[in-house]
C-alpha cells in the first residue's frame, strides 16, 4: 500500500557451496562481486521504477522509487520479476567476468518484499545493511588470513570466537600487518547502484551549438556510510524519488527492521500451487523466431526447466505446463521455507529461469540467446483434491482453447491474410468451426503432437500415477 517505499532484497541460495565448488577467492573474489554489480545495474536498467540499489557478497536490496505502480505494487510480481531477472544475467554474464571458469552447477536465489512504513525506516534498514556488511567483512577477512597462515578451520573459528570489532583490527594488524582500512571499499562498504541524471548531447543547432537535455544513468559507486545524509543528498534522484534523510542514524535496532520484514504464510494443510509465467514472451518469442504456433524446441526445453526444478526440490510432486507458463504442486503437509510464499515463489521463478538459461544451446545450438529471458510467479492455495484437480483441468482446458485458436490463426497468417484479418475472421468461431477450418488446410487438428494439445506433466514416476488424494 501507498505510501510505504518497497524493497526487494535477493540473495543467493547455498552460495557457500557454489563458491566453493568454483573456488572463489576468499574471503572475497573481485570477480565474483563485480559479476553481482554488473547483475545490479542491469535490473537497474531493466526496471525503471528501480532508483536505487546496495549490495555485498551474494545480496542485494533494490528500491523502487516511492509512487512506484510498477505490476499495481503486487509483491508476487515484483518479487519474482526481480529475481528472475537478476538469476538470468548472473548466468549470460558470468563468461564475461570468469572466461576460464565454466559453471559447474546452476546458481538461484531467493527473494522478499520488505515495506519501510517511512523514510527514516528505509534509511534504518540500508544502515543496517552495510553495518551487515562490515562485520561479516572484517570477521571473515580475519578468519582467512588465519588459515591461509596456517591453522585449521577449527583452530580459527576458536580463536575467533567472541571476539569484537578492535580485537579483530588488532588481529590483522599485529599478526598479518593488515590495516584493515586499506582493504578496498568494495570488500568493506558493498556496493551502490543508482540512477543520477548527466547532461546529454541530443543534437547540434545549425551555427554548431550543442542541444543538451538530462538524461538517466545507471552508475556505480562506493560510500563509507550509504544512509548519512551527505550521500544522500550529493545524489538529488535519490531524495527525490525516495526522499529526504532528516538525520544521521547512530544507533540500529535489527529487531526494528526485521519487524517490517512481514512474510506472508500459506495456509497449512492445502495443496501449494506456485504457478510461473513468462514475462513478455510474445516478444521474446518473435525476436528468437519461435515457429508458430508452436515450437517444439521452445516446449522441450520448458519441459527441460521443470524436471530440473522438480528433481531439485523434493516437495513438488506434480506438475503442468503450456506454452510458456508452468504450474507446480508442493504436498500438502510441505514446511518448504516454512509456508513462506515470497521464498517459496522467489526460489522456483530464480531455480527455473536459472534453467531455462543454462539450457538454452541444448535446444537452440544456433540461436544466440539475444537478451535475458524472465519470469514471474504467484503461489495459490488449494483445500482439497477436488479443487486442485478442478485447477489442473482449468489450465488444461485452457491449454486446448489457446492451441487451437493459434493453429488456425497462424494458418490463416501463412495463407496470406493480416494478423488483424486473421483475428477477424475467427471472431466468435467455435470448436466445431476451428476444426473445419483447419481440414481446408489439410490438418486433421486431433492428430496434432499431444504436447501442443494438452500441455505436459512432469511427476516422479513411481509406477504408479499422480494421485492428488495422498
Amino acid at each position: 500500500m501507498l505510501p510505504k517505499l518497497i524493497v526487494v532484497q535477493v540473495e543467493g541460495c547455498n552460495f557457500s557451496g557454489f563458491f566453493d565448488v568454483h573456488e572463489f577467492e576468499k574471503p572475497n573474489d573481485e570477480r565474483a562481486l563485480n559479476l553481482m554489480n554488473a547483475c545490479a545495474l542491469a535490473v537497474l536498467e531493466e526496471f525503471p521504477d528501480i532508483v536505487f540499489a546496495y549490495g555485498f557478497r551474494d545480496e542485494y536490496s533494490f528500491i523502487f522509487k516511492k509512487d512506484t505502480k510498477f505490476y499495481q505494487r503486487r509483491a508476487s510480481k515484483m518479487n519474482s520479476l526481480v529475481v528472475s531477472f537478476f538469476t538470468s544475467v548472473y548466468i549470460i554474464k558470468w563468461k564475461d567476468f570468469f572466461v576460464e571458469k565454466d559453471m559447474r552447477f546452476q546458481p538461484s536465489f531467493k527473494s522478499r518484499v520488505i515495506c519501510c512504513a517511512t523514510v527514516e525506516v528505509l534509511q534504518t534498514y540500508i544502515s543496517w545493511r552495510q553495518r551487515a556488511c562490515h562485520v561479516e567483512n572484517l570477521y571473515n577477512t580475519c578468519f582467512w588470513m588465519l588459515i591461509k597462515h596456517g591453522k585449521s578451520k577449527k583452530e580459527a573459528k576458536e580463536m575467533m570466537e567472541g571476539t569484537q570489532k578492535q580485537e579483530q583490527n588488532e588481529i590483522l594488524f599485529q599478526l598479518f600487518g593488515v590495516n584493515y582500512k586499506n582493504i578496498p571499499s568494495i570488500f568493506r562498504q558493498g556496493s551502490c547502484a543508482l540512477k543520477t541524471e548527466v547532461e546529454d548531447i541530443v543534437k547540434y543547432k545549425e551555427n554548431g551549438t550543442p542541444v543538451k537535455r538530462l538524461k538517466r544513468k545507471v552508475i556505480l559507486t562506493h560510500s563509507e556510510n550509504v544512509s548519512a545524509r551527505s550521500f544522500w543528498n550529493v545524489h538529488s534522484c535519490l531524495h527525490k524519488e525516495l526522499g529526504h534523510f532528516e538525520r544521521d542514524i547512530s544507533k540500529i535496532k535489527p529487531d526494528y527492521i526485521k519487524s517490517f520484514q512481514f512474510e506472508n504464510n500459506l495456509m497449512p494443510s492445502t495443496w501449494i500451487v506456485i504457478r510461473v509465467d513468462g514475462c513478455h514472451f510474445h516478444r521474446f518469442s518473435e525476436v528468437h523466431e519461435f515457429e508458430k504456433p508452436n515450437d517444439e524446441q521452445a516446449l522441450n526445453l520448458m519441459n527441460s526447466c521443470a524436471v530440473a526444478v522438480v528433481e531439485e526440490f523434493n516437495d513438488i510432486v506434480f506438475s503442468y505446463g503450456v506454452s510458456d507458463e508452468y504450474s507446480f504442486v508442493l504436498k500438502k503437509n510441505s514446511c518448504f521455507y516454512e509456508r513462506h510464499a515470497s521464498e517459496i515463489v522467489s526460489a522456483i521463478v530464480s531455480f527455473f529461469s536459472s534453467a531455462y538459461v543454462m539450457k538454452w544451446k541444448l535446444y537452440f545450438a544456433q540461436k544466440e540467446l539475444k537478451y535475458p529471458p524472465y519470469f514471474d510467479g504467484r503461489a495459490v492455495c488449494y483445500p482439497s483434491s477436488d479443487i486442485l484437480l478442478d485447477y489442473l483441468a482449468w489450465r488444461q482446458v485452457d491449454c486446448h482453447i489457446n492451441n487451437q485458436y493459434n493453429t488456425c490463426f497462424w494458418m490463416l497468417v501463412k495463407s496470406g491474410k493480416s494478423k488483424s484479418e486473421a483475428q477477424n475472421f475467427l471472431k466468435g468461431t467455435q470448436t466445431q468451426e476451428k476444426n473445419e477450418l483447419l481440414t481446408q488446410f489439410a490438418i486433421d487438428y486431433n492428430t496434432l503432437p499431444l504436447m501442443f494439445r494438452q500441455g505436459t506433466s512432469v511427476f516422479w514416476d513411481k509406477g504408479r500415477p499422480f494421485n492428488p488424494a495422498c
